[in-house]
């Protein structure tokens, strides 16, 4: 066994009430990660781009849901979006560190969104959340 062994989820729960993926490692680390962050920081293709300055800056993600996850080998996760997105492998070092790097990650997503003209609602929502309104029941989502 190498001595700079990664983490490996001992629990692993979609909640889809609260819209968190709770991940809790064997080092005793905890996370809830999110579905907007894991979808706007999906590591695939599509949101990557095939090389560095050519990531696409997702929009509009603010209640996308989770419908399903399938296993990847011992290494990792394919969530299913449901905005259709299902090409994004999360491996337990990148759940780690999403979870890890959370608050850096939603700074730096946030100023893209920003610096693009664009707020993480994308505008749908805003009144919405004026109103303290959408902290996890139903309100606001489109069926």
């Amino acid at each position: 066994m190498s001595s700079q062994s990664s983490p490996v989820p001992v629990s692993f729960k979609v909640r889809k009430v609260s819209r968190v993926v709770e991940v809790e490692f064997d080092d005793g680390a905890m996370f809830a990660l999110p579905f907007e962050l894991m979808r706007v920081y999906s590591p695939s293709a599509e949101v990557r781009g095939h090389g560095p300055g050519q990531e696409v800056l997702q929009t509009g993600k603010r209640n996308v849901e989770i419908n399903g996850i399938e296993p990847v080998g011992n290494y990792g996760v394919k969530p299913l979006f449901s905005d259709g997105h299902a090409s994004g492998i999360f491996t337990w070092d990148y759940l780690y560190q999403l979870g890890r790097d959370q608050a850096a990650m939603w700074e730096t997503y946030l100023q893209k969104l920003e610096a693009a003209g664009f707020t993480r609602e994308g505008g749908r929502d805003q009144e919405m959340n004026a109103h303290g309104e959408g902290s996890g029941h139903a309100c606001g989502h489109h069926h």
